[in-house]
């Protein structure tokens, strides 16, 4: 198993940017397909964004395409997620998630470890 920690959140106002990262423990990290989620207060947790395991392939949700970008380094353990151009319907808990492949990680299941969350706030 591999743990994660995020870090990164903050307040920021409409139009800004942030950028999130996920410390990975272990050896393992690079064997999994990574990806970001994002929990609205009063919404269900849904999927933000996914990377394959060599960051070759990358994917997101049409909420965020053209805004978010999503990254990895393997040599560092660490999985990323800039956030520009920031709008307050951005506002949640972010999550980092580590599965088997991108399609699981996009439909929510088979995901090995979920980190803690971190707080994004945009005002407007």
């Amino acid at each position: 198993q591999v743990q994660l920690v995020e870090s990164g959140g903050g307040l920021v106002q409409a139009g800004g940017s942030l950028r999130l990262s996920c410390a990975a423990s272990g050896r393992t990290f690079s064997r999994y397909a990574m990806g970001w989620f994002r929990q609205a207060p009063g919404k269900e947790r849904e999927f933000v964004a996914a990377i394959s395991w060599s960051g070759g392939r990358t994917y997101y949700a049409d909420s965020v395409k053209g805004r978010f970008t999503i990254s990895r380094d393997n040599a560092k353990n660490t999985l990323y997620l800039q956030m520009n151009s920031l709008k307050p319907e951005d506002t949640a808990v972010y999550y980092c998630a580590a599965g088997s492949n991108e399609s699981s990680l996009q439909a929510g299941y088979a995901i090995a470890s979920w980190g803690q969350g971190t707080q994004v706030t945009v005002s407007s």
